[in-house]
Parts: C-alpha cells; structure tokens; sequence
C-alpha cells in the first residue's frame, strides 16, 4: 500500500513538473511572438536596407521617457511619392487622408508601469544603444520582442554598465 502511494505521488509530481515545463513554453512563445500590425511595417528594409537610424522615426527617444512611434506625417515624407502604389503603402495613404494615427500595437510593455520608471532619454543619454535591449532589429521583418524586460534582465544590465541598483532608480 505504501509503495503504491508513492509510486503515485512520485508519478504526480513528474506530471506537475512536465505541465509546468509546457505552460512556460507556451508563455515563452506567445511573448515572443510579435503582434500583427495595421501596417506591415519592416524594419528589415527600412533600418537594414536603407540606414536609417532609429532616431529618424522614433523621433522622442532622447528627449522623453517614451521612443513613441511615427507619425503618419512622418512616414509620408518619403511615401507621399515612394512606392505609393504598394497595397501596404495605399493603407498608409488612407490614415494620411483621414487624419488619423495609425493604431500601432505595442510590442514592448514594462507590465508594471505603476511602479516602474523607465526613461529611453535617460538611456540614450548614458550611451545605451538601442539594439541592447530591442535587439537587431534591422535583421526583423517584423519587429518582435527580444528582452523580457523584467527586473532581472534590467538589474543585469544595470550592474553590467556600472549603473545605479538603488530601487528608487526605478522604483517610484
């Protein structure tokens, strides 16, 4: 009765262990997976193919706690007359004509943004290149996260940088 008992408890907990193992799996997967967008933007082409920099679009990033993301006033610098005929351009021509921002979906979010203090300005400022933490994104087709963003990873990379660990740093 007693080997029994343990022979299911030992069964019982190699079953925990393996559904525990797929459902950080599957967490891992659907972080990583990037969100489908209303504009079928590359950075692939636009950073890896024609050099821009990321400061040409994401024109705050050093002078606000967000990057932000383009304007359609931005983007229609070059695609007023650039491949205006491309399906993915027309739609951006509509958001152009409507006056409307395009609803980009975030692909990176600090889940706990009530208390967290995060500043791309601050980041720029001390010589953080953004491929540190956004990866190499001119080598994405579709921009996807690459860094959890979670306070290890930032901790890491804080004392990798000699940069202050106080909690208040980030912590408000």
């Amino acid at each position: 009765m007693v080997r029994r008992l343990l022979g299911t408890a030992v069964f019982g907990y190699f079953a925990l262990f393996a559904v525990l193992i797929l459902l950080l799996g599957y967490r891992w997967n659907v972080h990583r997976k990037p969100p489908t967008q209303p504009i079928a933007y590359s950075h692939e082409i636009h950073v890896g193919k024609l050099g821009l920099k990321c400061e040409s679009c994401h024109t705050s990033v050093d002078t606000s706690t967000f990057a932000g993301v383009p304007s359609v006033s931005r983007c229609m610098e070059c695609h007023k007359t650039v491949l205006a005929d491309r399906p993915e351009i027309k739609k951006l021509h509509k958001y152009w004509t409507d006056k409307k921002p395009i609803p980009w979906n975030r692909v990176y979010r600090i889940r706990i943004r009530n208390y967290v203090y995060f500043s791309h300005k601050r980041h720029i400022k001390a010589g953080i290149k953004c491929l540190q933490c956004h990866g190499e994104v001119k080598a994405m087709p579709q921009m996807r996260a690459v860094r959890s963003l979670k306070m290890g990873w930032c901790k890491s990379c804080h004392l990798a940088h000699n940069a202050p660990t106080d909690c208040l740093t980030c912590h408000r």
